[in-house]
């Protein structure tokens, strides 16, 4: 088993209060036959020299400095420098339990699976655990392809690839789609289509960290995130695969596209909702047009299809009182930490 090298791919951008803690993670890995690839994504903060002093205290860490292009253009040029028959990735704010590695690569090589996946949780920055966004499994499951696509379309489903392990053939000529903020999602998509499925493990044992970032504090009420149309083009790329080659998943898809675009509403600054939006006006469009499978896929909760009824018809009036919700909430968190 030691004979076969992982390479941990890890964009880096302006990280300097927390690489470190990722990347001793990742050299206390009892499989200890990694190449750590440390991607620097043309940082501002003095990250680059961090980068730079971490590849000397440990041999297997490589350093790579490059003009800034994104997470997804970081992780492609680590894919082209790794030497590892094996694939893995990390982001630079997370960090990992021992294990992760050894046991992943077990479950590769001796049961012969395609890719596997551990299972995560999530923290804040000192170390609280938040609520859970994938719930593990109890014991190890191995997921086809076709139940792992269910499973996203439900929102159920791990797409991070920094959860994962997988043999460097899966890739192929697929590289992950630069531009975009939903990338995960949708070269996990393209992989699916051509491996029989997924095992997941059910230890937690990569740790997701909740940032407050100083964008997030600084955000104002015309701040929106490219993300949200991203997830919109997923949806319709997913509801075209589903019908061409899933139609079983064709009720699981539609779903996905109502909760999609109803993200979407929930978040779109109300100063662009207007007739000159394009996309703003697509995304009305197809919910006046779903109306009665607003109503009646199974998949969506009460508390879904109320919010997409509303949008439907009044879609700024919706919008205006939700902002306003959120505002209120907001207030209320900042007095509790205040107080606290």
């Amino acid at each position: 088993m030691e004979a076969k090298k992982i390479s941990v791919i890890v964009p880096v951008y302006n990280s300097i209060d927390c690489l470190e803690k990722c990347v001793r993670s990742l050299c206390a890995q009892t499989y200890a036959n990694l190449e750590i690839l440390l991607i620097d994504d043309g940082s501002t903060d003095g990250t680059a020299a961090l980068v730079d002093r971490l590849a000397k205290t440990d041999s297997r860490i490589r350093a790579h400095h490059k003009e800034n292009g994104g997470a997804s253009s970081a992780r492609n040029a680590g894919i082209s420098l790794a030497v590892g028959e094996y694939l893995a990735f990390a982001d630079s704010d997370d960090y990992l339990e021992p294990y992760v590695y050894e046991e992943l690569m077990l479950s590769l090589t001796t049961e012969n699976y395609p890719v596997a996946q551990i299972s995560r949780d999530e923290v804040d920055e000192d170390g609280k655990r938040l609520a859970d966004v994938c719930i593990p499994p109890k014991e190890e499951w191995f997921c086809d392809s076709e139940t792992f696509l269910k499973e996203l379309l439900l929102h159920r489903g791990d797409c991070s690839f920094c959860t994962k392990l997988f043999p460097r053939e899966v890739f192929g000529k697929h590289r992950f789609p630069e531009g975009e903020l939903n990338e995960d999602f949708r070269l996990l998509v393209e992989i699916l289509q051509e491996i029989a499925g997924i095992v997941i493990l059910p230890k937690q044992g990569y740790h997701v960290v909740a940032r407050k970032t100083s964008t997030t504090r600084t955000r104002t009420k015309d701040s929106f995130s490219r993300v949200f149309m991203d997830i919109v083009e997923n949806a319709d790329r997913m509801q075209r695969l589903v019908d061409e080659k899933y139609p079983a998943l064709h009720a699981y898809a539609i779903r996905f596209n109502l909760y999609q675009r109803l993200d979407y509403l929930l978040h779109v600054p109300i100063s662009q909702m207007r007739a000159d939006n394009a996309f703003y006006r697509g995304v009305k469009t197809y919910l006046r047009r779903h109306v009665t499978d607003t109503v009646k896929n199974p998949y969506l909760t009460k508390k879904n299809k109320v919010y997409l009824l509303l949008f439907t018809a009044t879609p700024k009036a919706v919008r205006q009182i939700h902002a306003g919700k959120m505002r209120l909430r907001a207030r209320g968190k900042d007095t509790r930490e205040t107080k606290s």
